[in-house]
């Protein structure tokens, strides 16, 4: 799923103490492209067999091999706590052998239902597995009875290109880790994290690695998928839950993040985050869009619709909701207020986006501000209005980054 884009609203108002200001038609509707492809997923031998280079895996006749128990690091991951025991225990197969990049693993399973969900739930536990893409699994029979099952892990790097590629991304989190610290809160580590990601990584649909994290540390440019991972890999070690949701955005494939901000869920995407418009004539400006950086269900509801591969959570808490933290999310007129915001935002050359809490409020600071031009009393030397209108979320965006 592409990031979406706006088209500003230019509003001509060269603002003097008794000029009004004409407001313009409402924003374009964002053009959406389907992103290439998702995160391999599993496939049979025969299926495989098809590819270029790969060799049709045989079904043998074999003895019931034995599943030796492999240790359990992932208790308390989201996706993890959400299987039966033998989901978990095949999880836990495939994840040791991905860990320690082994060839091939007989799992304690024999259900290709249970392999396909376990490694599903895997790869949304865990977002910086950036070497491995699917897998090939061989099932082994005996006198025409299904004994085995094994899986093999699909390695594009082979352990010493690991181990650099490692080395690489590890140097990259240190520095984007400067400014941010374990002791700050869930909020502030969520936020952090949300703009790093708008603000280093370039969303291009055909970029290399776009479905691991190689392509948000090394390569700065990816797609849903590579955001997904990047959000869970660096809320992780921040010790932030977190998870990779997947599913459809305006009806196209897409990936985004569930997470838990001081023992409550909010759902994020990163991808959407990564924001820009463009005016009239056509000249884009980025920006940081908040909407999607904790959102409820129902707010992710407006553009997302999960499948059903893992269960998830209804979520209500709006604590930690960007627009109430920063103090953007207007309940009752008070212009003084919005004024002091507005010359701030003006000050610093930001955009300042205002969310309100109904459409009349919404109406009555777009006349006041933008319409009647009051705007002029908090903004000195401001001689023209570009802004943003949002009938979905009541929404209005001042875009004072661009001259």
């Amino acid at each position: 799923m592409r990031k979406r884009y706006r088209k500003i609203i230019w509003a001509l108002a060269f603002v003097l103490l008794c000029s009004n200001v004409a407001g313009c038609s409402p924003e374009d509707l964002q053009r959406i492209l389907q992103e290439d492809r998702y995160l391999e997923r599993a496939q049979d031998s025969q299926q495989v067999a098809d590819e270029p280079n790969q060799q049709k895996a045989e079904v043998p006749q074999a003895e019931q091999k034995e599943v030796k128990p492999v240790q359990k690091v992932s208790v308390g991951k989201y996706a993890y706590e959400q299987l039966d025991e033998e989901g978990k225990r095949v999880y836990d197969e495939m994840l040791s052998t991905i860990l320690s990049q082994q060839e091939k693993i007989s799992l304690s399973t024999i259900d290709t239902d249970v392999m396909n969900h376990a490694y599903t739930a895997l790869c949304s536990d865990y977002g910086g597995l950036f070497w491995v893409n699917g897998y090939v699994f061989t099932r082994y029979t005996k006198g025409g009875e299904l004994v085995s099952l094994e899986f093999s892990p699909k390695y594009t790097l082979n352990r010493e290109e690991r181990r650099l590629m490692q080395e690489k991304i590890d140097q990259v989190v240190e520095q984007w880790f400067a400014g941010i610290s374990l002791n700050d809160s869930d909020y502030q580590k969520a936020k952090y994290v949300y703009e790093l990601l708008a603000l280093n990584t370039e969303y291009v649909e055909d970029a290399e690695d776009s479905q691991n994290i190689i392509s948000v540390f090394i390569r700065r440019q990816t797609v849903c998928q590579g955001y997904a991972c990047a959000v869970q890999y660096l809320l992780e070690q921040l010790g932030i839950e977190s998870v990779i949701v997947s599913g459809k955005a305006l009806g196209q494939p897409h990936a985004w993040n569930l997470l838990c901000l001081d023992g409550e869920y909010y759902y994020m995407d990163a991808t959407w985050g990564n924001n820009g418009y463009r005016n009239r004539e056509g000249v884009e400006t980025s920006f940081i869009d908040y909407n999607y950086m904790a959102m409820t269900t129902a707010e992710m509801q407006l553009g997302h619709e999960p499948d059903k591969e893992i269960r998830l959570p209804e979520c209500t808490a709006v604590l930690n909701n960007y627009y109430i933290k920063e103090g953007n999310y207007i309940e009752e007129w008070q212009p003084e207020q919005i004024g002091v915001r507005l010359a701030q935002a003006w000050e610093e050359k930001r955009v300042l986006t205002l969310r309100f809490s109904d459409d009349s409020l919404k109406e009555q600071a777009f006349q006041y501000f933008i319409q009647d031009g009051h705007i002029a009393d908090y903004c000195a030397g401001l001689s023209q209005i570009n802004y943003l209108e949002d009938s979905l979320w009541k929404e209005i965006s001042f875009c004072f980054n661009q001259s």
